[in-house]
């Protein structure tokens, strides 16, 4: 073997570098992960994850208002079985449309002011949602709020992963599902006492805090470097890591790893598995996380719980399915960085795999007494129809819809995004980011557009047992294909691609 395969791997590359025997070097490294100072550090991620509030607040703004719209005594707002699945469906098309668009913007712009960027759809859609007069108000208003969205979810996961070390990077990297989790939370326990109009004016908050606390927060370190500013990245990661530590050292591992890739991508090495593997890796995970189902149960959560009769109010259902969500997404956001990625990933598809294939069971065999059919109502119009259980066997389909956002938002949820941010190799981040992105929406358009012509046609069980093979490809997936990345650098994990060795990662 020669020598150079012995060398640690992202280590400067100097005459200095190379007397360090790599047992030295990791011990200096766990010193200086314990010597950081991670206060502002929080507060950067802090103000990022504040779009991801507003993407979560957005997303299931439909749940609580299509009963109401549907209701509407003027005929120019009320929805009906056909335009009610537009305005659930329509936020994914506007968000993979802001993942389209992110894949310039994330390299033009910077993560940051891309973040920053989305503000103003965000603001203007919501502006729309409150004062709208007609159909096409609502839905737009539903499509720039879905297009900063998709800004947010390309641009943020990436912004997390290039300010934060190793130590609490995948702790941080779970900060964007749980506050798009708090998010949704506070959308349905605000749509208990506020009328739709008011709630689009609540999501303008966290959207001006973010944009104001953006203002006072360092770009990237590696981004800045990919742009030539050096002293500009220096200056970053020295607000971010504490004047008193050596971060320097730190400095310069990113800008050996930035210089190897200052070129931008060309087709050509597309073919270069260093490129394509991680991209690959993202984009399904992306398609399978989606194809779970998790944004269909989300958007039309009260008309299910009508549908299924559950025992307790629908709204209240959701408020309680949203508050296990926020407990189980922390839960992952602790245990990430102890446990790894991979057996989360496990943990989270199994429980998926459970709870949907428990809540098409139980639609198929319990009688129409219980469940509705479709030959009574659709399931939008259900909605408006008083819940009437028999029993307390209709608490099923509430514990397993809990069980399924719980086993979600303990893997599939936060961990997807994590990765994504993690193996995509830094000189097509921006691109490839953006591009997972419009994969994901582009999937949970579509699903969130037939699901209920699908239901109303064929029951509401038929999605449910699809959802639940999906979740057991999970497993096969996340068993052949995932890397375990827990307590790697990013440049670490990018060797891991570019060589194939798997010590990188052990």
């Amino acid at each position: 073997m020669e020598s150079r395969d012995r060398e640690p791997l992202v280590r400067k590359t100097s005459s200095s570098y190379h007397t360090f025997p790599e047992s030295t070097a990791r011990r200096l490294d766990k010193e200086y992960l314990r010597s950081l100072h991670n206060k502002r550090l929080y507060l950067a991620v802090f103000a990022a994850v504040l779009g991801n509030f507003s993407f979560g607040f957005a997303l299931v703004y439909p749940s609580p208002v299509i009963p109401a719209l549907e209701a509407h005594p003027s005929p120019a707002l009320r929805l009906d079985q056909h335009t009610a699945p537009w305005f659930g469906s329509v936020f994914t098309l506007g968000a993979a449309a802001g993942g389209l668009s992110t894949m310039l913007l994330n390299d033009c712009l910077g993560r940051k002011l891309s973040i920053m960027f989305s503000a103003l759809p965000s603001a203007l859609g919501y502006a729309l949602l409150a004062g709208a007069q007609g159909l096409w108000m609502l839905l737009l208003g539903r499509v720039l709020t879905g297009y900063a969205g998709g800004v947010t979810s390309a641009s943020i996961p990436v912004y997390i992963s290039e300010i934060s070390h190793p130590g609490v990077r995948g702790m941080l990297g779970a900060c964007p599902q749980i506050m798009a989790v708090l998010g949704s939370l506070i959308l349905y326990a605000l749509g208990l006492v506020l009328d739709w109009r008011w709630l689009a004016v609540a999501g303008e908050v966290p959207v001006l805090a973010m944009v104001l606390l953006l203002c006072f927060m360092p770009n990237s370190p590696r981004f800045l470097l990919s742009q030539g500013k050096e002293e500009e990245a220096l200056g970053s990661l020295c607000w971010l890591r504490g004047e008193d530590t050596d971060y320097a050292r730190e400095y310069e591992q990113i800008k050996d790893s930035v210089r190897k890739q200052s070129r931008r991508v060309s087709c050509a090495e597309l073919k270069d598995p260093f490129l394509y593997k991680p991209i690959l890796i993202s984009g399904l995970m992306r398609f399978l996380q989606q194809l779970s189902g998790v944004t269909c149960i989300l958007v039309y959560l009260q008309p299910i719980f009508k549908k299924t009769s559950v025992i307790l109010k629908a709204e209240y259902d959701a408020a309680l399915v949203g508050l296990v969500r926020l407990s189980a997404v922390a839960i992952a956001a602790v245990s990430m960085d102890k446990a790894g990625r991979k057996i989360l990933l496990f943990v989270s598809a199994g429980v998926m795999l459970v709870s949907n294939l428990t809540m098409g069971l139980y639609i198929h065999f319990e009688p129409a007494s219980h469940n509705g059919t479709v030959a009574n109502t659709t399931l939008a119009s259900s909605a408006n129809l008083p819940a009437e259980p028999t029993n307390y066997i209709t608490l099923i389909p509430l514990l397993a819809t809990m069980f399924f956002i719980m086993g979600y938002a303990m893997g599939w949820g936060p961990i997807t995004w994590l990765l994504m941010s993690e193996i995509l190799p830094l000189k097509a981040r921006g691109v490839a980011s953006g591009l997972c992105v419009l994969v994901s929406w582009l999937t949970a358009f579509t699903l969130t557009q037939f699901f209920l012509p699908v239901v109303n046609a064929f029951g509401l069980e038929v999605p449910f047992l699809f959802f639940a093979v999906i979740s057991a490809g999970n497993i096969i997936f996340t068993g052949c294909c995932v890397p375990e990345t827990k307590g790697r650098s990013l440049e670490q994990i990018e060797a891991f691609f570019r060589t194939g060795r798997k010590s990188f990662l052990r």
